[in-house]
């Protein structure tokens, strides 16, 4: 179902450059699924959104349809995960995170608990030390939420599973073993 303007809260999975002051974003929210929309003039200096759109920050946002793709006209942060941002462990991890959310799920397919997972996982990074067995744990968590692995059965090798999942091969994954170690 599609609206001309709404609000919801999301995770932003990803970001890259369009034009020649604009942005599109990779979200992932909480109402609508994964969902991509164009934010218009975020590079500039001057803009006032510039700073609430970071990778996997938690924001309030609000969408009006354009022509195929939204565009965002207003965003705030909840929670922008500083205590990650000052790890570079942490932050390839986060990483890993937004990047398998975004390979596994569609655009506007719906699932809360993806969204809960993700934000629960971010939130627990600020504050883990053992980050090998978090990112072990979030993959098998993720893979039982969308019903590719049974609840309860050990998973052996959690990175291949994935990688057959979304049957592309996940760039930060290598990064997140050497940093891991």
């Amino acid at each position: 179902m599609r609206f001309r303007s709404y609000s919801d809260e999301g995770i932003v999975l990803a970001r890259r450059n369009f034009g020649e002051a604009d942005r599109i974003l990779s979200i992932y929210s909480k109402n609508h699924g994964r969902i991509s929309a164009i934010a218009k003039g975020i590079r500039r200096t001057t803009s006032r959104k510039r700073g609430h759109l970071e990778v996997f920050g938690h924001i309030k946002f609000q969408i009006t349809d354009g022509h195929g793709i939204g565009i965002l006209i207003e965003a705030d942060t909840i929670n922008n995960f500083e205590e990650i941002r000052k790890d570079l462990k942490k932050i390839s991890l986060a990483y890993f995170f937004t990047e398998v959310i975004g390979k596994i799920t569609h655009e506007h397919e719906r699932n809360d608990g993806i969204f809960e997972l993700t934000l629960n996982y971010l939130e627990k990074l600020q504050l883990e030390t053992r980050l090998r067995s978090l990112r072990m744990s979030f993959i098998l968590e993720l893979l039982t939420i969308t019903g590719f692995w049974p609840e309860g059965k050990k998973l052996v090798n959690p990175d291949e599973k994935l990688e057959e999942v979304v049957e592309r091969s996940i760039n930060s994954l290598r990064v997140g073993r050497k940093v891991l170690r």
